[in-house]
């Protein structure tokens, strides 16, 4: 490998860092899988709801009314593509079944 081949790479490296430093949804090294897929979902969502031609479009062919196809994309920013896995080191608890007069 030659030195300007090293240094190009270096740079590209750098040039990565410094856009995912500054743009949550490219994500970095350490980004699982849950956090990417929503990072997508959200950012499809709100680009449908800001666009309303895209909205209209969505609605005419869900045969819904722009307004809930809107409030529906809303909802499902919170949690796009379900719950986030259990991380290593939590304890997951399993709630016992109330018995019935409790």
């Amino acid at each position: 490998m030659q030195e300007g081949e090293c240094a190009d790479k270096l740079r590209t490296q750098q040039e990565l860092e410094r856009l995912q430093a500054k743009y949550i949804g490219t994500g970095h090294p350490d980004t699982t899988s849950w956090e990417w897929k929503t990072n997508i979902h959200r950012d499809t969502s709100a680009s449908i709801v800001g666009h309303p031609p895209l909205l209209a479009y969505i609605a005419l062919a869900q045969n819904e009314p722009a307004a809930k196809v809107r409030a529906r994309l809303i909802r499902s920013m919170l949690q796009p593509v379900g719950p986030p896995p259990p991380r290593e080191g939590d304890e997951v608890f399993i709630q016992a079944p109330r018995q019935v007069g409790e």
